[in-house]
């Protein structure tokens, strides 16, 4: 579908028309790149690195294992990655080269810089050919996209045949109660870590809306079987705070 389209989406709890998301995405996370990685751990009280930990355990990453990690930020999900698979190659794939350029200058990066590529690109028009990596991850980032059902559709696009696909994401607490109280957390406290610590409030305030736009569990799941993927799974983690996704192209 073209972007001139005058379709609409969300960004956060506005509507925007579809041309404008990506743009407005770039600037959040060009606003937010130098902090993104001290603002994840105070958000989470540092159990976004349990859950990307759950993750891998989950992945359990073979040697020679080539992975796409898409909005891959900083690198966190591919170090994580190549630690385990003992050797292999991971492509870090990223809308906003700030983002990227923080994470070539991490520790790790220099340490594992022949098993690494950093792309600038678009999660809907992915610039692979068919059938190239056995992994396929996205961490906290699927939500951001204009179109994620396309997203999926590129992922079953580039993924081998018994290739892996695995989504890390914010996702809906099946307990009311709960998540009002995790809701009265995230709209009170998140905008003003943001604004404190990364001198953001406004992108931080996109961030916590934007988790309340993205569908719940079963709806994603259908999304992804859609795509063409099956052995379809999902484990909430925290609750249902956040939810990984595991989907196989057979």
């Amino acid at each position: 579908m073209s972007e001139d389209s005058g379709k609409t989406t969300h960004f956060g709890f506005s509507e925007v028309p579809e041309g404008e998301k990506a743009g407005r995405v770039q600037g959040v996370f060009s606003s937010v790149a130098s902090k993104y990685d001290v603002m994840n751990d105070a958000m989470s009280l540092g159990i976004h690195r349990i859950w990307k930990d759950a993750m891998m355990d989950w992945l359990a990453p073979r040697p020679g294992q080539r992975l796409l990690d898409v909005a891959g930020g900083t690198g966190d999900i591919s170090f994580r990655f190549l630690k385990r698979a003992g050797h292999g190659h991971a492509t870090v794939l990223d809308l906003t080269e700030p983002m990227l350029v923080e994470g070539r200058n991490r520790a790790e990066a220099g340490a594992m810089s022949d098993q690494l590529d950093w792309v600038v690109g678009d999660a809907m028009a992915l610039p692979f050919p068919n059938s190239t990596f056995d992994v396929y991850t996205i961490s906290f980032g699927i939500r951001n996209v204009t179109r994620p059902q396309e997203a999926l559709n590129e992922a079953f696009r580039v993924l081998k045949p018994g290739g892996r696909l695995m989504v890390l994401e914010f996702s809906q607490i099946p307990n009311d109660m709960m998540q009002k109280v995790y809701d009265l957390y995230s709209f009170n406290i998140i905008p003003r870590l943001g604004q404190m610590i990364a001198q953001d409030r406004d992108s931080y305030q996109y961030l916590v809306e934007s988790i309340r736009q993205f569908p719940d569990q079963e709806t994603f799941l259908d999304m992804v079987q859609r795509a063409g993927f099956e052995n379809a799974k999902y484990r909430n983690l925290t609750m249902g705070v956040a939810c990984l996704h595991s989907v196989w192209k057979l």
